[in-house]
């Protein structure tokens, strides 16, 4: 059996490049979640996009696939990005924890919250794709990809779409995650939801259009 590690440090290759780093991961078991999990799931988009949008971590489409934000959270963020004038093909996208999470529920395989520890055994992995792509912003969406950059005390409600700086990026900003507005009980709710999305991330335009002035 493989011997688990404390943290993806031990496996993060000299030299990295994104595709070295997908390589690399497929091998992490800096956690016990690749374990259950079909591969590792890194991020996708441009080697110098000007955004990275950070997510918790890969859902069930996600970890049959191979590919970030391809399921039905994936499908709110493409609207919300269209909706605010941001291509999604321009953007990096990826996930603060790299292996899917999940319990059994008859045949289906339900998301389960990474604990605090499974993230920052993941967090090597981010923090090498952030220093290779070098975004102008980044996105969290969510609490947990929020929380695994600021700490503990950063809060959706609280913080939400609020601009700070950063050791990864000249910006850092944190919006709902597709995935919590689809669990919301009622449309009402859902469509406020959806319009705070899109508002929090055409401010997130307006900072990509400043920095591109800028440079």
């Amino acid at each position: 059996m493989p011997t688990l590690h404390p943290s993806a440090h031990d496996f993060i290759p000299a030299h990295p490049t994104l595709a070295r780093l997908w390589q690399a991961a497929q091998g992490c078991t800096a956690c016990n979640l690749y374990k259950h999990a079909t591969q590792a799931v890194l991020g996708e988009g441009p080697r110098e996009a000007a955004a990275c949008f950070i997510g918790e971590q890969p859902g069930d489409q996600e970890d049959l696939a191979g590919k970030p934000f391809v399921g039905p959270a994936g499908r709110v963020l493409d609207e919300a990005l269209v909706a605010a004038g941001i291509p999604r093909d321009e953007v990096y996208v990826t996930n603060a924890v790299k292996h899917f999470k999940w319990e059994p529920r008859g045949k289906k395989r339900l998301h389960q919250k990474p604990t605090l520890g499974e993230v920052k055994a993941c967090r090597p992995w981010l923090e090498t794709e952030l220093a290779i792509v070098k975004p102008q912003v980044i996105v969290c969406l969510g609490a947990t990809a929020a929380q695994s950059l600021l700490g503990p005390q950063f809060r959706i409600t609280r913080d939400r779409g609020r601009f700070f700086p950063s050791q990864w990026a000249p910006w850092l900003t944190a919006t709902y995650h597709p995935s919590a507005i689809l669990r919301m009980p009622d449309h009402a709710q859902r469509e406020a939801a959806r319009a705070q999305l899109v508002d929090d991330l055409r401010r997130v335009a307006e900072h990509l259009r400043s920095a591109g002035a800028a440079r």
